[in-house]
């Protein structure tokens, strides 16, 4: 791995369980192999805000009452987020990065530019005996979600998608979509499939307790409603439930936790319906930073696949002492995301890097 001169000295004093061997970037461009000693962690938890860039983690700061999350964290970089054929990536090719550490095409889920399936993150980890979670506040087939776990073409084939969800490997999967298991266009019924594979299939609410089988709880038709129309504490209550089911494994898990409606606020150019989505995410965040403190051996990243929007929290005319959120678009953007982590291992994350580095970052870390 190369590490720019600035994260030397913070690798060199950075905390020790387990010995590696880092290459470091020097000044003169020599490459110079230090034997350290490198705090790894057991399990990582990947939270991303969709659509979320650094105008959107700032709303926190100006709309929740108390000190944001995002504030815990001790080391904040900056990811480059196009895709491999446009200066502006999509939420598909967006979350690819993250799932396989390779660029591709917007709209590829899980496949590289020839369409060629990539394994995932969490296909890699399942063979290990790793325990693994999907989390997303969209349908689970959505682009974001689907790319951890699915290899098509485009993201709109949602039920193509949908039949990866059998044969993943998935521990435990939380969000909407639930039409596309059992109310298809080819009559199969997905649901049924997932019980024969050992799934626990829970339709009506969030249970209190994780059960012993995987689970696979769909909420929704498609999408979970907005925050607006009574989600509640969804997404945080799902995460500890999540967290205590994997938590389990001995060996350690990976977690994906999707603020999906952030960038859906973005896109609607809806200010209100944005700063909802960040605020739930935002407490999210404390749920994974809560267990992750306590247990120790636990790495929690943040991030985003791109920016939506053109958010700008902008003075009400010349009045300096009042926010009002403006949009430039009702697309993405292609504005740096910031990288936040924090726990075993955060260090490798300070810096300016592709999006594919989070990738590669987090199985270096894993690669015990």
């Amino acid at each position: 791995m190369k590490i720019k001169p600035s994260l030397l000295t913070i690798l060199i004093s950075f905390a020790i369980i387990s010995t590696s061997c880092v290459s470091v970037q020097v000044k003169d461009n020599t490459v110079a192999n230090i034997s350290s000693e490198v705090k790894k962690p057991k399990n990582i938890i990947l939270l991303i805000g969709d659509g979320m860039g650094l105008s959107q983690v700032s709303a926190a700061i100006y709309y929740k009452n108390g000190k944001p999350n995002f504030e815990r964290f001790g080391t904040i970089g900056l990811s480059k987020t196009s895709s491999a054929n446009d200066l502006i990536t999509d939420s598909a090719a967006g979350a690819t990065v993250f799932s396989t550490g390779i660029k591709t095409y917007n709209g590829a889920i899980g496949v590289d530019i020839d369409t060629i399936a990539v394994p995932t993150i969490v296909e890699q980890l399942s063979k290990r005996g790793l325990s693994t979670g999907i989390i997303s506040t969209s349908s689970i087939q959505h682009a974001t979600p689907a790319s951890f776990y699915a290899h098509v073409k485009s993201r709109r084939l949602y039920e193509q998608i949908t039949e990866f969800a059998p044969n993943s490997g998935v521990n435990f999967f939380a969000g909407g979509g639930l039409k596309f298991f059992n109310k298809r266009k080819d009559g199969k019924d997905l649901l049924a499939e997932m019980r024969a594979k050992g799934y626990e299939v829970i339709l009506d609410e969030l249970p209190k307790t994780s059960s012993e089988k995987n689970e696979l709880i769909l909420l929704a038709e498609d999408g979970m409603p907005k925050m607006s129309e009574g989600r509640g504490d969804f997404l945080s209550n799902v995460t500890k439930l999540a967290l205590e089911k994997l938590s389990k494994n001995e060996k350690g898990f990976f977690l994906l936790v999707e603020g999906s409606q952030i960038d859906w606020g973005g896109h609607n150019n809806d200010a209100d319906y944005l700063i909802e989505e960040l605020l739930d995410f935002d407490k999210t965040l404390g749920v994974a930073l809560d267990f992750a403190k306590q247990n120790g051996e636990t790495l929690v990243i943040v991030t985003a696949d791109h920016e939506t929007g053109g958010f700008t929290l902008s003075s009400d005319g010349t009045n300096y002492n009042k926010i009002k959120p403006t949009f430039s678009t009702t697309g993405h953007s292609g504005t740096m995301v910031p990288v936040f982590a924090e726990g075993p291992g955060s260090a490798l994350f300070n810096g300016i890097y592709e999006s594919i580095a989070v990738y590669h970052k987090m199985m270096e870390l894993f690669n015990r």
